[in-house]
């Protein structure tokens, strides 16, 4: 009940600002996005190809953007300043999910030891729905892009989300924090428990116009979160200074946007 109240509250927070907005003369744009997201966690080793390429999920989302640069009620453009021709709001209500296990040198078949197979029995999993703003800058002209079909408008982008995680923690040999099935690293140091967190996103990332109203998107986004619980796992930052970043992820997104008039 209390992510419930949480949840609404932000969903408040985005819709509100964005109608009063609207008030102003600005339009409106409306997409969905999806793509491959990898995790970057306590599970396997940073850095490590294997780890980065077998700890991938997926990602889906859906987005708004503020577009400065036209009024829709008027079919006509704002007044001319560099913010209304290189500058969108975009908020954003997403959802990823990561299956997780270690990869690399730890667990390679040739390793035998207890603590290799305790690695390799390790399984876990996040889910984590997101709600947030970017301010996304597009060096080239707003308005020029708009009015050609078949153009290109790069972009960047940096905002802030508030997500709740729910990660899963288990293994193949028995229960966790057992001799058999863990490894003293990880002895308390796991959660089946859910929470929430904020976090940073950043983007770079490319629009293709479509047709006059619609165009396609790819970007690039690096989202850090100011947890290390997010992925279930927290070996003792101070001991295990191998482990001592907070989770974070790379997703990226295919995207339609559709302009709203």
């Amino acid at each position: 009940m209390q992510k419930l109240r949480y949840f609404t509250g932000l969903i408040c927070l985005l819709v509100l600002p964005s109608n009063m907005i609207a008030q102003f003369g600005f339009s409106h744009e409306v997409g969905v996005i999806a793509g491959p997201v990898a995790f970057q966690s306590d599970y396997g080793v940073r850095g490590d190809f294997k780890t980065n390429s077998g700890n991938t999920g997926y990602g889906i989302g859906l987005i708004h953007y503020l577009n400065f640069s036209y009024k829709a009620e008027c079919n006509c453009y704002t007044p001319e300043t560099y913010f209304n021709d290189h500058f969108k709001l975009r908020s954003e209500l997403s959802y990823n999910k990561t299956e997780l296990q270690h990869f690399g040198k730890w667990v390679d078949k040739s390793k035998t030891s207890l603590i290799a197979n305790q690695l390799r029995g390790m399984r876990g999993s996040t889910a984590v729905t997101n709600i947030g703003m970017q301010l996304e800058y597009f060096p080239l002209s707003i308005r020029d892009f708009t009015a050609t079909i078949g153009s290109w408008a790069p972009f960047i982008s940096l905002g802030g989300q508030f997500s709740f995680y729910d990660p899963e923690a288990y293994s193949t040999l028995g229960p966790l924090d057992s001799p058999i099935s863990t490894p003293i690293k990880y002895y308390n140091a796991t959660t089946n428990q859910g929470g929430t967190v904020w976090s940073i996103v950043s983007s770079i990332g490319t629009r293709y116009k479509l047709t006059e109203l619609s165009d396609l998107m790819v970007d690039l986004r690096v989202q850090y979160y100011f947890s290390n619980w997010v992925d279930g796992l927290n070996p003792d930052p101070k001991v295990y200074l191998e482990n001592r970043a907070n989770d974070w992820n790379v997703w990226f997104n295919f995207g339609y946007i559709y302009y709203l008039q």
